[in-house]
């Protein structure tokens, strides 16, 4: 073992003189541990959260979609080499448009999405139907299928007979002034079902609707806004976006769920990051109580320093004696505040013993867990790295 080490090893350890200089490590030790335990914790339940929102996000958006780039909607033909791809399972066209919903009295406006009839197996939304059925047809009616919030707002369900009725502006000609609804499309449909993702972009705002009366609404004759996709379970998504992107070049972009709900996800990565540097900046102040008892500890070892450089041990030989030791009680700090943050991660994952509180409605009732690698190695890195700095600015007074 090195000297240097070995003597730092036996000071850590060993009982002090004054008793303040061990009452003063243990709590840096502890400072460090708790510091790290909050960290391991924290940054569980954001990762946490960012799962459950995931598995939200994966029942309702498609697990590739394929949009134009630089306009709003494109001709499906451009798409004829991407459907010879023997990765896809299952592809359908979408229109997706803003229009005025009527109800009765009540008019808002929304988001109507055409889709084909092969949606319901693109998606898992039959997993997050609230009320009635994903139905876009019976007989000669056309149905449609919305968010719950919608439906809770303009007072519709599935066992309303009223209809629906959805306006569009018509693409050419006039307004006219004298009779303004003739410049309006308009198309009516039977509510079937009402599905809640939890989102307010979807459940207040958006109607499924048959692509056929979506194309009447909006008179689109081929055109369509994007292509959701399905692959085949054993399929490689990155190796189909790779490929998808290089046969359609600039003018279309190939989106997986991630960058489907980019920004959301970007504010969540940013809120999970900022919250790790508060906590960090916490954690400076541990490591401020790790000089204090590197200081009372070189203070107390002056006659071994003396002895030490007797015995020839040099200056840098002394300096890595201290900064050893500093070093050592964050990692000490550092491995029990993982290992405490681990074990609390579990028990909460396990048992849910800290609930989100009974006053409101929330998506869980417990808060989730999900530990990654990778945050714990940061974790490691930033403690370790913080303990020695300030070990090192300590013992080089020395």
């Amino acid at each position: 073992m090195n000297i240097s080490l070995k003597i730092a090893s036996r000071y850590l350890f060993s009982k002090k003189s004054h008793s303040a200089i061990n009452i003063v490590s243990m709590i840096s030790v502890c400072g460090v541990a708790v510091g790290t335990m909050a960290l391991v914790c924290v940054l569980s339940v954001y990762n946490g959260f960012q799962g459950v929102i995931e598995g939200l996000f994966s029942n309702f958006d498609p697990q590739i979609r394929i949009e134009a780039s630089g306009s709003k909607s494109f001709n499906p033909d451009k798409l004829a080499e991407i459907k010879l791809m023997p990765d896809i399972e299952c592809l359908s066209y979408v229109i997706e448009e803003n229009a005025l919903l009527k109800f009765k009295d009540k008019q808002l406006p929304v988001t109507v999405k055409g889709v084909e009839d092969n949606y319901e197996s693109l998606t898992n939304i039959s997993a997050i139907m609230v009320q009635g059925e994903f139905s876009l047809h019976e007989g000669n009616f056309c149905k449609a299928v919305l968010g719950a919030g919608l439906a809770g707002n303009i007072g519709s369900g599935v066992y309303i007979v009223d209809p629906i009725h959805l306006y569009a502006p018509k693409r050419e000609g006039n307004i006219s002034m004298i009779r303004p609804d003739r410049s309006f499309n308009e198309i009516t449909a039977f509510p079937s079902g009402s599905f809640m993702v939890r989102q307010d972009k979807y459940d207040n705002t958006l109607v499924i609707i048959p692509i056929n009366q979506a194309r009447e609404l909006f008179e689109y004759e081929t055109e369509v806004t994007s292509a959701d996709i399905r692959l085949k379970p054993k399929a490689s998504e990155r190796k189909f976006i790779e490929k998808a992107q290089a046969a359609l070049g600039s003018d279309f972009e190939v989106l997986d769920r991630y960058a489907q709900q980019k920004d959301f996800y970007r504010m969540m990565e940013v809120e999970k990051w900022i919250t790790y540097l508060i906590l960090s900046f916490i954690l400076m102040i541990a490591a401020f109580n790790i000089i204090g008892s590197l200081s009372m500890l070189i203070i107390e070892k002056k006659d071994d320093i003396q002895t030490l450089s007797h015995l020839g041990l040099d200056r840098r030989g002394v300096f890595r004696v201290f900064f050893y030791d500093g070093c050592l009680t964050s990692l000490i700090g550092v491995v029990s505040g993982i290992v405490i943050g681990l074990v609390l991660c579990w028990l909460q994952y396990r048992f849910e013993f800290i609930t989100m509180g009974s006053g409101g409605t929330y998506i869980v009732n417990a808060y989730p867990i999900k530990v990654c690698i990778t945050d714990i190695l940061i974790i490691f890195v930033t403690v370790m790295g913080l303990g020695c700095i300030a070990s090192y600015f300590t013992a080089k007074h020395v």
